[in-house]
């Protein structure tokens, strides 16, 4: 054990998680522990009822998971109006381009044994297409794009360096990459990523043992559809944001991922799913608040967010 301890620790990991639980000394560059990451925003309807449900709740919100669907599924005169009232809130925008994988010829992730081969592009006709979606939503004004490919990460850091891409693109690694320790969290933000939604059921010492050896913004599920496990961790809140800081905190009540699909919820019924996660939202911030009051929270536009620019 000894000496795999110092094996890792050559390596920059951790010997194991950390039960003691440090603070985390990281913040973002604001200065700020946590935000407010709110997904599921599908059309621009529904992002301007969120919006405005946290106006009227007095919270921040920072950043949108956007059109999970695939941007694909908008035209450009609905990309450009989610572009405009995102900009108006200056809200951040995580665009998902599309096609989904899921919606390929391959089927084989659908499949019971199949689901654990992991979200991929399947060859570089997807490459190419998700590509071109990329293209289409930067026309607009969007600087931040979902990511659950390794491989298609490292593609993209490497044409921002030669200046394929704009330099202000973020990449967002997707709960669906699957990363859930410290040496994957480190491999991803090697190849590009801006941020990482590690697997959702992580403890607070696992938590702790990636925040000590990265700076990398954490985006962290609280609550988690049925299908994927289906848990509340809202009283962990103000632990989390304590270790694992700096952290996004995301909400995902509902069912499934189903949900956000154009034959899943009524664009109405997402727009009050939005209002409702923005509430609860309230709840979190007014109980890290009460636990830990010297945790600070951004305030709304900050500096460093990917706010769309319209072109």
């Amino acid at each position: 054990m000894e000496k795999l301890t110092k094996a890792l620790g050559k390596l920059g990991m951790p010997g194991g998680d950390l039960y003691e639980l440090p603070t985390s000394p990281r913040t973002f560059p604001d200065g700020a522990n946590y935000r407010v990451e709110i997904s599921g925003m599908e059309t621009p309807k529904v992002l301007a009822a969120t919006i405005d449900e946290a106006r009227k709740q007095g919270v921040p919100f920072h950043r949108s998971i956007s059109v999970v669907r695939g941007a694909s599924m908008l035209t450009r005169e609905q990309l450009r109006e989610f572009a405009k009232i995102a900009q108006d809130a200056q809200v951040e925008v995580i665009m998902t381009p599309g096609p989904r994988p899921t919606w390929d010829i391959g089927r084989q992730i659908a499949t019971p044994e199949g689901a654990i081969s992991g979200l991929r592009l399947r060859g570089m006709d997807s490459v190419r297409h998700y590509l071109m979606d990329i293209e289409r939503c930067l026309e607009v004004g969007f600087r931040g794009f979902l990511v659950w490919d390794e491989g298609v990460l490292s593609l993209l850091n490497a044409m921002k360096q030669n200046g394929d891409l704009p330099e202000d693109v973020i990449f967002k690694v997707s709960i669906f990459a699957g990363q859930a320790n410290p040496a994957g969290i480190k491999l991803v933000e090697s190849l590009g990523a801006g941020s990482c939604n590690p697997v959702a059921d992580l403890t607070l010492p696992m938590l702790a043992a990636i925040r000590s050896i990265t700076s990398l913004p954490l985006d962290i599920h609280i609550q988690l559809w049925a299908s994927m496990g289906g848990f509340n961790r809202i009283y962990e809140t103000p632990e989390i944001a304590r270790v694992a800081s700096p952290c996004y905190f995301k909400m995902e009540p509902g069912p499934s991922l189903a949900m956000y699909l154009p034959w899943g919820t009524s664009e109405d019924g997402l727009a009050e799913l939005g209002r409702e996660k923005i509430r609860s939202m309230k709840n979190i911030i007014e109980l890290v608040g009460e636990t830990h009051p010297e945790l600070k929270l951004s305030q709304q536009g900050a500096e460093d967010l990917r706010v769309p620019r319209l072109k």
